[in-house]
Parts: structure tokens; C-alpha cells; sequence
């Protein structure tokens, strides 16, 4: 079933972290990515708050651009238009998701993090896009995953990749939300057969969209009171 999902990851363990981190007041946002064969991809970027002569000598040190060219002179909002290309170490997680069928419909960056809306035309994609960018060292938090419904609307509820429902079926199968708990996270990870750190992570993002979810579902009852 198609799944879009929402997902959040530091500048620093993606790209431009230099580039934001230099240029506070700057606001950016993707337009769009242009696939240029199996390993290549070229953003297409907005930039806000900011001058060509500021930008592109930020451009030209940040390590995660290979090359850039301006598309658009200033607009009447003062906005500037950019084509990207990353560097290898920003390319990686981008193949990631292309290579399992992923598009990328939005992406922003705000306080240093990276905001992407990802489709995917199989959950099982995107849990494999997941699990393959967390292999490349980078951590992501899922903030949201919605599925397509019998009515072709985007409106079910956000649900756990595959491993995390392993993970978090499992921490409560084996006692670890117990108090006191019958088993240790370094434990609970042998039996997963992952490190504790991976499975550290695993639950934790596990918990945000779980807690998430209740919240979401908890103000939609307030506000639609019987």
C-alpha cells in the first residue's frame, strides 16, 4: 500500500550542515530532485535570507556540495534558485531511498534539521530505506507514516517500520517495560541480535510515533467533542 512518511535527520549527518551552520538567518527549501542515472541526484533549492555573493562562497566550502549553479536570478520575495549536486557523503543517503522505489515529495531545513516527505508505493520500502540510511551511520527520527486507504486519501494512522515493531514487541514480550524490568537493553539487544545502541534508537523512535499517534488521536477527540 502507498506510504507516505515524514522523517527528520541532522544537517550534520546529511548535507549542508556547513552551509546553514554559517549562514544562521538562512531558510531553504527543496523544489524539487532531478535523477540523473542510479547514483546521481540534483536538488533543485530555494533560498531565503540570504545574497548570492554570501551564498555561493558557503557553497563552494561546504564538503557535502560537489558543484552548484544558480537557476534564477533574486526574486521580487528576494528568493534565490539553485541545481545542487552533493558530494558522495550527502549522495549515499539519497540512493537509499531512490533505490528502493522512494520519491522525494518535500524537503525543508529548520534549527539544523532536515524535514523530508518521502512516498514510498510499499511500506516495506520505506522500512528498507530506513534501515539502509541507519546503516550508513545516519540517525533518523520517523516523525510520520500514513498509508493510502481503500478511499485513496492519505488519512490513516502513522505506523512502526518492521523493525521497530520487532523491537518494541519484543521489549514487551520480554518484561522490559516491567518495573522493575526483567530484562536489560543490552540483553534485549542479544536477543535481537543488533547492538544495544541500534536497538536504543529503535525504541525510541518506536515510542515517539506511538506517543505521537496519541496525541494526535487525543486532540482530534477534544476538538470533535459528542
Amino acid at each position: 500500500m502507498t506510504t507516505i512518511a515524514e522523517l527528520s535527520l541532522s544537517t550534520a549527518e546529511f548535507a549542508l550542515a556547513q552551509t546553514v551552520e554559517h549562514r544562521p538567518a538562512l531558510e531553504l527549501r527543496v523544489e524539487s530532485v532531478v535523477a540523473e542515472g542510479p547514483t546521481r541526484t540534483a536538488p533543485l533549492v530555494w533560498f531565503s535570507n540570504v545574497d548570492s555573493g554570501a551564498l555561493e562562497p558557503t557553497l563552494e566550502s561546504d564538503p557535502t556540495v560537489a558543484e552548484y549553479r544558480q537557476l534564477l536570478e533574486r526574486t521580487a520575495d528576494g528568493d534565490l534558485f539553485y541545481r545542487l549536486e552533493y558530494a558522495e557523503t550527502a549522495e549515499s543517503v539519497c540512493r537509499c531511498v531512490y533505490s528502493h522505489d522512494g520519491t522525494v515529495l518535500d524537503a525543508h531545513v529548520r534549527d539544523e534539521q532536515w524535514t523530508l516527505r518521502l512516498l514510498f508505493p510499499h511500506r516495506e520500502e520505506l522500512a528498507a530505506a530506513v534501515t539502509a540510511i541507519e546503516d550508513h551511520g545516519v540517525s533518523i527520527d520517523i516523525r510520520r507514516m500514513v498509508e493510502a486507504g481503500q478511499d485513496e486519501q492519505f488519512e490513516t494512522t502513522a505506523a512502526l517500520t518492521e523493525p521497530q515493531q520487532e523491537a518494541i514487541a519484543e521489549a514487551y514480550r520480554q518484561g522490559y517495560y516491567d518495573v522493575p524490568r526483567e530484562i536489560s537493553l543490552e540483553e534485549l539487544a542479544n536477543e535481537l541480535d543488533i547492538s544495544h545502541q541500534a536497538l536504543s534508537e529503535r525504541l525510541r523512535r518506536a515510542n515517539r510515533v506511538l506517543a505521537g499517534e496519541r496525541i494526535d488521536e487525543s486532540a482530534s477527540e477534544i476538538a470533535t467533542p459528542d
